[in-house]
């Protein structure tokens, strides 16, 4: 994982593969914005076609057909990609020769990008299906399937600012999205799944990185959303590109039942759940441990206190902290864990608030433990009567206080 890790960030080298050029350049309404015609079935080049451009200009280009090669997008401003249907990006067999890994479509140092309309597949030696890199602002990334073996689906390093909306990330070689160096993403209506559920993947492995997230499912991947190195995810609804359904939930689903963790929260990062529900279910594994719908660990933290967590079934536990982690709750639902509902060791702390409704913690083989160096308090804010094995169980939000 660690080299992996690294290789996200340190891996920033691109190439883009020059082809035979040839266009159909056509003069577009009003604004005289031109648009540019690139069929790769007929032997074009998106690359060559891109590198004859005033990288200045708002242009749009329209593809047709499947690209094989690395395309390349370096210090654009305005452009926008449409894949006619159809359209495709794909890695091409030949190394791109600087013995480095590749994205196959690169967006650097750019502004104000709109990629819409493609498949892209990678292969086993790409980093990422698509990378951006280099402090990129505003790129929307729109109507996307990638897939393939590329380590990840889409990676975001070096303080870059994407948007995804109605993006399938589909059997990545490790994981959906990378999110590193201080990079902003934000994600709606999309899909990360495994399609059978084995091996190791990540939907979202944030580190460093910032990421908000709202009516988007996760299916079969062994960690839903990893967060460590002080990243911080956000369950929260934002102005939207698509107008959205209801409810905008986010899901993390394992019906395959191979999942570890549905978050992981380590390292110092944050799972802050706002206005937006967080359904999690099936997740953990029925040796318990660590395994559990969120587990946070190594000084992190969990904020639930709209109500809006919803952990049903876990074959592990519903909610794990441990090693100086905190977590706040009021009002959410941790229901059928095969062990413990909340489960509170090494150091830390829950504080359960009073809310709208009371937390439920219910149907869990215990639903609430305590070791006997960390503390649970706010006990008269809970619903029901859970099962308790917790010595520092407080009613109140503290110790009587002078």
């Amino acid at each position: 994982m660690n080299k992996i890790q690294t290789v996200a960030v340190r891996f920033v080298g691109f190439l883009g593969v020059f082809l035979f050029p040839a266009l159909l350049v056509s003069n577009a309404s009003a604004q005289n914005t031109p648009t540019i015609i690139v069929n790769c079935n007929a032997g074009q080049s998106l690359n060559s076609v891109l590198s004859k451009l005033n990288k200045q200009l708002p242009i749009t280009i329209v593809v047709q057909g499947t690209c094989a090669e690395y395309v390349f997008i370096n210090g654009f401003e305005g452009l926008t990609l449409n894949g006619a249907p159809g359209a495709a990006l794909l890695q091409p067999n030949t190394s791109p020769g600087n013995g480095l890994a590749v994205h196959v479509l690169s967006i650097v140092a750019s502004r104000s990008i709109t990629v819409d309309g493609f498949a892209i597949h990678s292969g086993t030696s790409a980093l990422a299906g698509v990378g951006v890199g280099e402090n990129s602002m505003n790129i929307r990334l729109r109507n996307l399937t990638l897939d393939g073996p590329g380590i990840f689906g889409l990676i975001a390093f070096e303080e870059s600012q994407v948007s995804l909306a109605r993006v399938t990330v589909r059997d990545p070689g490790f994981a959906g999205a990378g999110v590193f160096d201080v990079s902003d993403v934000h994600i709606e209506s999309s899909l990360f799944e495994s399609a059978t559920g084995s091996g190791f993947h990540e939907a979202l492995n944030v580190g460093s990185g910032h990421v908000t997230v709202q009516s988007t499912t996760i299916r079969n991947m062994q960690v839903g959303m990893d967060i460590y190195k002080n990243g911080s995810v956000d369950i929260q609804s934002f102005n939207t590109y698509y107008p959205l359904s209801t409810p905008n939930d986010v899901v993390i689903d394992n019906p395959a039942g191979t999942n570890f963790q549905g978050a992981k929260i380590s390292g110092g990062s944050q799972l802050n759940v706002g206005d937006t529900k967080l359904r999690i279910t099936n997740a953990g594994q029925p040796w318990g441990g660590n395994s559990a719908g969120v587990s946070v660990s190594d000084s992190s933290t969990l904020i639930d206190l709209g109500g809006k967590l919803l952990v049903s079934g876990s074959q592990g536990q519903g909610i794990f902290v441990s090693n100086n982690s905190h977590a706040s709750l009021s009002g959410s639902s941790i229901t059928g864990s095969s062990h413990g509902g909340l489960v509170v060791a090494n150091l830390s702390t829950v504080a359960i608030y009073q809310g709208n409704t009371l937390t439920l913690f219910g149907g869990n083989a215990t639903d609430l433990f305590c070791d006997s160096k960390s503390v649970i308090t706010g006990a008269g804010n809970l619903a029901g009567v859970p099962t308790v094995n917790c010595g520092n169980l407080l009613p109140g939000d503290t110790e009587p206080l002078p």
